[in-house]
């Protein structure tokens, strides 16, 4: 691995890369089978994963024909880094021996580890004989969707696929690693004018956010849509509120301290609620619902945007889902794509059906949305949520703070990549966008 990352920080062009032998092992974040009922019996909330990831070699599997090997510069911490450390709500492992029966390479992933992580970006190293659009040299990042397209129920959207997979979740050969396994179809170009930890955050979430939000899949937001955005400087929250902003809609972030609600205002978000300072209960003691406290809420929103919300973007899940489902207008919109707060949900439905709302559940996104969102990127009109940065030997204590919000925007790891700030291969665009925008973030 010496010898790549040497090349790579010298510009090394493609034949030189494929030059290079592959190492038999590489260094990767990995859970492991044999751990995998360690935290039976215990509350969510601690369930440690500094005491289930490890950091140390692995094999390097053998390449199938649709694959490509990439050196990862850097990667980061999605909330299903944290789910498969902490084995919840079901350990990896069962997902990853059913994709074992698949075929004979899909064999490969189902070992007594698993390589974690959904988002990587750096440098294609080897590619396998039926990959057509891709070399060694490329510099990529890496999006999640791990998709049979030999299946015809994954095409018109792959996301319907009857066995679509989120690569490093249900998959094996993860990005927080030195090297990742990868479809080709999950390659796109890595934004010229963000270095390898500001790349390598973007993929996951901002894809998630624009298939919720812009695509025909999602909400298919317009000009003028009032959107409640919970979590509203988290993961995908975060690129949540550029999408309203750049789609000439009208955000209102919700957010859990002044602090969060400063950075929404800096980044041009007019109508934020500290939920902090609102103290909104939503539960009673006894867990039923508390609709005196929806009200509240929607007079809230009324009295900062003058309307109900068209759109609720939503993944908290249970504390709020009952409080998204009555605020909404009357043929409004509810798109939800996780539950982080739990599973479990419940709302009113009289407010459900009787106001013809539409609930529509979202999972990540098929290769067009992902590469179009990437492009937005890569043009400076979209802007990487960066928080703070991990090296990848810290990556237990990185998930720990996602899983218990200690956290805005996204955290970074370096895989490979040395220090912070490599990777700026334009920095004339870069300077046009302007580092006010690239760190909003930043600590």
């Amino acid at each position: 691995m010496e010898r790549i990352l040497e090349a790579i920080l010298n510009g090394a062009n493609s034949d030189q890369l494929a030059s290079i032998p592959l190492p038999a092992h590489y260094r990767a974040a990995h859970v492991l089978k044999a751990e995998q009922e360690m935290f039976l019996g215990m509350a969510s909330n601690d369930k440690d994963p500094r005491q289930s990831v490890h950091v140390g070699d692995v094999p390097v599997p053998e390449l199938a024909p649709d694959e490509a090997v990439v050196a990862v510069m850097a990667s980061s911490i999605n909330f299903n880094t944290v789910w498969t450390s902490i084995f919840e709500p079901i350990s990896t492992f069962g997902p990853l021996a059913r994709l074992g029966r698949e075929s004979e390479w899909s064999k490969r992933h189902d070992r007594d580890y698993q390589v974690i992580g959904s988002d990587a970006s750096g440098v294609v190293l080897r590619v396998g004989s039926a990959v057509r659009n891709w070399k060694p040299g490329d510099k990529v990042t890496v999006h999640c969707n791990h998709v049979d397209d030999q299946d015809p129920s994954s095409h018109d959207d792959s996301m319907m696929g009857s066995n679509q997979r989120i690569w490093g979740y249900e998959t094996n050969f993860g990005g927080l690693a030195d090297l990742c396994i990868v479809k080709a179809n999950q390659l796109m170009p890595k934004p010229a004018h963000l270095s390898w930890e500001e790349a390598a955050v973007n993929a996951l979430c901002n894809s998630t956010s624009y298939r919720m939000l812009v695509s025909r899949n999602g909400a298919n937001m317009k000009q003028g849509d009032v959107v409640l955005i919970w979590g509203a400087t988290g993961g995908i929250g975060a690129y949540a509120v550029q999408y309203v902003l750049n789609g000439g809609g009208i955000p209102v972030g919700v957010v859990s301290s002044p602090e969060k609600a400063q950075i929404l205002r800096n980044m041009g978000c007019e109508a934020v609620i500290d939920r902090s300072a609102a103290n909104y209960k939503f539960w009673n003691d006894d867990n039923t619902h508390n609709e005196s406290e929806w009200r509240r809420l929607g007079k809230d929103i009324r009295e900062l945007v003058g309307e109900d919300p068209d759109i609720v973007f939503e993944h908290p899940g249970r504390s709020t889902f009952g409080a998204s489902m009555y605020v909404v207008k009357r043929g409004g919109v509810v798109v939800t794509c996780a539950a982080t707060s739990g599973f479990m949900l419940e709302f009113d439905n009289r407010f459900f059906w009787m106001r013809l709302k539409r609930l529509i559940g979202s999972h990540f996104a098929n290769y067009r949305e992902a590469w179009d969102a990437n492009r937005l990127v890569s043009k400076g009109m979209i802007h990487p949520v960066l928080s703070r940065v991990f090296a990848l030997g810290d990556v237990g204590e990185a998930a720990y703070q996602v899983h218990h919000n200690m956290h805005e925007g996204k955290i970074g790891v370096l895989c490979l990549a040395p220090t912070e700030g490599l990777g700026i291969d334009d920095p004339e665009l870069r300077a046009k966008v302007g580092e006010k925008n690239l760190t909003f973030f930043r600590r």
